[in-house]
């Protein structure tokens, strides 16, 4: 493979978006401290970034030409078979790019380790050039990872790298009919997350979280677990679904595998949604006369992962 550019995908700080908000840095101080927060971290987080972005492109430049692009640009930009992508941010961002990375690798630099967990970024500023020397002389180790796909009725469709949320936009209740292993029934619940083997360490812990503190109440000895898939799965979960005479909770949770998919048909005359990611922007209206089918997608991401010495 021969790579003519790399891209480097960033995204504001936080302390970006509140200048852009207020018009000025001092503004935005006031604005902060005004309601008693500390305008100083604001100030350190955006410094880090830029310092470890400074060093990105200063090594960057020795090896391989290099454009910027924003977070915002990203699903408008079409990326090229002879691109690298250099993803400096927090994890959400690596989700939020490989969705339209098509599959050119990804080298995901953690820019503040004191800050950001990290769990997708297995590279930092003092070890990621090795990562695009590798990749340059296509000698690179990388893991494949797999997106959760839902494709409505009328051909739209939407990618998730992490997970999909399907409900009602407001803290309404959702109202739709679901379809698992030759079973279907009509629920009634805050809606389902669909998690890829990415995202289960995110919003599906949590949902595990839930389920394993309220039932600690009533049983000892509970020892919980955390949720842990395969390359090659999904996993869906209802939450808080609602028993009454129309609507039941027989199928709160399950795994999709390839072949096979969970279908949706949306109950709700407004308000429906399908979102991924997280991002509650990158949505597809699902209200009724919408059914949604679930499955493993057939494009994937490819992250470059760190060379075990």
């Amino acid at each position: 493979m021969s790579v003519e550019y790399a891209i480097i995908v960033k995204n504001k700080t936080r302390l970006e978006a509140l200048v852009e908000r207020f018009n000025t840095k001092a503004q935005a101080r006031f604005y902060i401290e005004s309601l008693g927060g500390n305008f100083d971290d604001y100030e350190l987080e955006h410094e880090t970034f830029h310092a470890s972005l400074s060093s990105v492109q200063g090594q960057l430049s020795k090896v391989v030409k290099y454009k910027i692009i924003e977070r915002g640009f990203i699903p408008s930009f079409i990326f090229s078979p002879n691109q690298m992508i250099i993803v400096i941010g927090q994890d959400g961002l690596v989700a939020n790019t490989a969705k339209y990375s098509g599959g050119i690798p990804i080298v995901a630099v953690n820019p503040d380790e004191g800050r950001y967990d990290g769990v997708l970024l297995p590279f930092n500023t003092a070890n990621f050039i090795t990562g695009i020397e590798q990749v340059l002389t296509d000698k690179y180790e990388s893991k494949t990872m797999c997106f959760a796909e839902a494709r409505l009725n009328d051909g739209q469709r939407l990618l998730a790298f992490n997970d999909l949320f399907i409900g009602a936009a407001s803290h309404v209740s959702a109202r739709y009919k679901i379809s698992y292993k030759n079973n279907t029934e009509e629920q009634s619940s805050s809606g389902l997350i669909i998690s890829t083997p990415a995202g289960s360490t995110g919003w599906l812990s949590s949902v595990f979280n839930m389920a394993y503190g309220v039932a600690g109440l009533f049983e000892k000895n509970l020892k919980p677990k955390k949720p842990r898939l395969k390359d090659n799965e999904l996993l869906f979960a209802v939450r808080e679904p609602f028993q009454s005479i129309r609507t039941q909770t027989g199928i709160t949770a399950g795994i999709i595998r390839q072949p096979h998919s969970i279908v949706i048909e949306s109950l709700m005359p407004g308000g429906g949604v399908i979102f991924s990611d997280g991002v509650e922007a990158d949505f597809l209206k699902f209200n009724s006369g919408a059914t949604a089918t679930i499955s493993l997608a057939t494009e994937t991401a490819k992250l470059v992962l760190k060379a075990v010495r």
